[in-house]
């Protein structure tokens, strides 16, 4: 078993290293799936809605690997790869003042527009309404998220850490974005 793993690590490696922008779009595609898959089943959806799966899948592979991407290679042309400490606290704070905010309000767009297909008067009286809370939150859990990736992760790795953990953090989005009217589906 450890053999096919070591395998296809290594064949993943080479992609990452090959084709960058490519394979981390599929990654966060794939990780994005899942995370669907799993806020679905915690709640309470007894019928996986696979549109919605592809929906947030088609988030993963054409929004957020995709901006993660060139957010990492921005920062590092920006701070010129360094890794000092309070470089690292600078580009934390730029992050969580910038791609942060933008990154959840885009999510809960997305998810009530397009996934919900909900009107936009309502999804903007969600977003209004739920938007600060989710926002509050992201900074209390992010910014130790981004200190670790921009302190330890090399940066062809950073784009993999961070949806790995968003995969995570998109379950909580996942569910504080729903519409009530959904949660009978």
């Amino acid at each position: 078993m450890s053999d096919i793993i070591n395998v296809a690590w290594t064949k993943y490696l080479l992609q990452l290293q090959l084709h960058p922008l490519k394979t981390k779009a599929i990654t966060a595609g794939v990780l994005a799936g899942c995370s669907d898959a799993v806020a679905q089943k915690i709640s309470g959806i007894k019928k996986l809605q696979l549109k919605r799966l592809l929906l947030i899948m088609l988030y993963g592979f054409a929004y957020g690997g995709p901006f993660g991407h060139f957010l990492h290679k921005l920062m590092d042309i920006i701070f010129k790869g360094k890794k000092d400490n309070k470089t690292v606290v600078k580009k934390v704070l730029l992050e969580q003042l910038t791609s942060s905010p933008w990154n959840n309000f885009f999510f809960m767009m997305y998810y009530g527009l397009v996934v919900e297909g909900r009107p936009w008067g309502l999804v903007k009286n969600k977003v209004r309404k739920d938007y600060p809370s989710i926002q509050l939150t992201a900074w209390k859990f992010w910014p130790i998220v981004g200190w670790v990736n921009y302190q330890y992760m090399p940066l062809q790795f950073r784009v993999i850490f961070h949806s790995f953990v968003a995969s995570c953090w998109a379950i909580f989005l996942n569910l504080k974005a729903r519409s009530v009217t959904n949660k009978k589906a």
